[in-house]
């Protein structure tokens, strides 16, 4: 396959830069495009012509911008579009993606079919992140509810800067309400994943999605800084740094590390059997790339039996051709990091009360010319102390903790998705109380299970638009 060159898009407009970064395929080390970069300079610049975005949509009805949405949920899913110099068919998507992040294909193919799904029902996204909200209020700034009343919501950008990963290419279902909500795009690719933002652009564009509504400025850290910087509402995803960075800044909203949990009960750990596979399929799948990963599973007793029983599941697993459809494990494509990985995790494993279950399922790092592999490990601690008892990896890993009940709600610390397997009324209210779990799941729910018509961490909505008082005795309103 020829090499794409892929330009910088400054709000619908293609530029190619004399500095370019080669996207290399994580085997062969070849190169699959080269992409133009931009510099803080260059997007600065660029700023002014953000509020066009926000008129450009404005003057198109929301109802109308869904209806574009649909269009460009089977463009994208089935189409051949325009990438670079070239042409993109959706199995070269596919390939191209899995070939520079190290995702199996058949994941690439997977994280389509999300993207094509909330994208073919915005409609009903929509309403359930508004609660009902008549749509025409985002608007024109205000209007009457259900009810009668008049609210007022105020956009506080004209676009929502995003600053994107490389490493989990599901995260885009988290931006393409945006653009129905009126508000435009400003996207920083991450360097190994510019496809999904390029092939979503060049969907909405055919669609019919004013071209003046998305940028996308490929570039260095530095750059990402400077998105963060011009943006008044930016989303970021990065490690725990960055979470402590941007703590506290409302312009910011960050995804981080999940933490995510199952916390069995006292009251049904005795039949821990009973919930083996929803806590493998909460550790394993996705190759354990996402937030929503099951990074602990906490319990007052039988601990080493989970523990062992998830090893014997997960252990044997290898790392196969991305292009095979039983294809598990991700690689990691960043040179030495797999081996910085394991590394982390042989230090934890020399504290006392640590053990590794996986250990006789053979070595854990797999190191390749290009890249590396860390292959399922299950970690049993004896307390919540074990520094690997709340640690996160982007990789099918696990701890399961031994922790007593009344104990363990002050000790899972911050936690994207838990899952309280319990029917205990009293355990069952302290999780719905406790604040420091976002996403709640009552019962055997994997945590790896979404419900779109549901924030994912943070309402986009709320944070993109802010309702305020609003009153009117004027004859007309201009709006």
């Amino acid at each position: 396959m020829a090499v794409l060159n892929i330009p910088i898009l400054r709000w619908g407009q293609p530029y190619t830069s004399l500095e370019t970064d080669a996207v290399k395929h994580f085997l062969t080390g070849e190169t699959l495009a080269k992409v133009s970069q931009a510099n803080t300079g260059l997007l600065s610049r660029d700023m002014r012509l953000a509020p066009r975005a926000r008129q450009a949509l404005t003057a198109i009805p929301i109802a109308e911008i869904i209806g574009l949405m649909k269009k460009a949920a089977d463009l994208y899913f089935s189409a051949s579009l325009p990438l670079g110099d070239g042409e993109q068919s959706p199995d070269d998507f596919a390939r191209q993606q899995s070939a520079s992040t190290g995702l199996p294909e058949h994941m690439a193919k997977a994280n389509m079919k999300k993207n094509h799904f909330v994208l073919s029902n915005m409609d009903k996204i929509l309403d359930a992140l508004t609660r009902g909200l008549p749509l025409d209020i985002l608007t024109r700034g205000y209007g009457v509810e259900s009810r009668g009343v008049t609210v007022s919501y105020q956009a506080q950008a004209p676009v929502l800067g995003l600053v994107l990963p490389s490493n989990s290419p599901g995260v885009h279902t988290l931006w393409l309400p945006v653009i129905p909500m009126q508000i435009g795009l400003l996207l920083k690719p991450g360097p190994q994943e510019p496809w999904t933002p390029y092939r979503m652009a060049a969907a909405f564009l055919q669609a019919g999605v004013p071209k003046e509504a998305m940028a996308i400025y490929p570039g260095l850290g530095d750059l990402g800084a400077e998105v963060v910087r011009l943006s008044n509402r930016t989303m970021i995803f990065g490690g725990t740094a960055t979470v402590e960075r941007y703590r506290g800044d409302p312009r910011v909203q960050v995804h981080g590390p999940g933490f995510s949990k199952i916390l069995l009960g006292d009251d049904v750990v005795d039949e821990w059997e009973k919930y083996v596979n929803v806590m493998a399929d909460s550790v394993f799948l996705n190759s354990g790339r996402g937030c929503i990963n099951c990074s602990g599973i906490w319990a007052s007793r039988h601990t080493r039996e989970i523990a062992q029983a998830l090893a014997e599941r997960l252990g044997p697993v290898e790392p196969k051709p991305p292009e095979d459809p039983t294809a598990s494990l991700a690689a990691f494509t960043v040179p030495g990091a797999a081996k910085a990985i394991w590394s982390s995790i042989e230090a934890g494993l020399s504290q006392a009360g640590v053990e590794h279950m996986t250990a006789k399922f053979g070595a854990r790092l797999v190191e390749k010319e290009h890249c590396g592999y860390v292959r399922p490990v299950v970690i049993h601690c004896d307390s919540p102390e074990a520094t690997l008892a709340n640690t996160e990896f982007m990789f099918p890993f696990v701890s399961v903790v031994h922790c007593p009940q009344n104990e363990m709600l002050k000790r899972i610390g911050p936690t994207l998705v838990g899952s309280g397997i319990t029917n205990d009324p009293v355990f069952q209210r302290q999780l719905m109380d406790a604040t420091h779990i976002d996403r709640l799941n009552l019962g055997p729910v994997p945590t790896i299970q979404l419900d779109w018509l549901q924030p994912h961490e943070g309402n986009i909505v709320e944070f993109l638009y802010r309702p305020r008082a609003f009153q009117s005795k004027t004859e007309k309103l201009a709006l």
